[in-house]
């Protein structure tokens, strides 16, 4: 049986996605960092790892794949996230009464924060 370990997350600037992500997602890096890739765990130990791996890669647009982040509050976070440097991404085909919004990184991979509360 296969389990998801790591979710890899292609970077250009590893010190500051690896800010970014730990202040984002409440993770912390497994010690010891690469200069080249980082392995972010779950301080509470529950949810997936994230892997930053400084490769160059060229942007896609729409990727082939994001993460979706579930928030309790979804405003309050992506105000935080906002604070931190993610940028709200607006989309035309996007539903009135979606219950997500599109975010990017401060180097442009895509998330959405999606509103656990509905």
């Amino acid at each position: 049986m296969l389990t998801v370990g790591s979710i890899v997350i292609r970077v250009d600037d590893l010190a500051a996605q690896l800010q970014f992500w730990t202040q984002a997602l409440d993770y912390e890096p497994r010690q010891p960092i690469a200069a080249d890739f980082a392995l972010l765990h779950p301080r509470s130990g529950d949810g997936p790892n994230i892997s930053l791996d400084k490769v160059p890669s060229p942007r896609m647009l729409p990727p082939r794949i994001h993460l979706d982040l579930y928030a309790d509050d979804q405003a309050a976070e992506v105000e935080r996230l906002t604070a931190l440097g993610a940028r709200e991404v607006h989309w035309s085909k996007r539903p009135a009464d979606a219950d997500y919004i599109i975010m990017e990184d401060p180097e442009g991979n895509r998330f959405c924060v999606i509103d656990a509360a509905r």
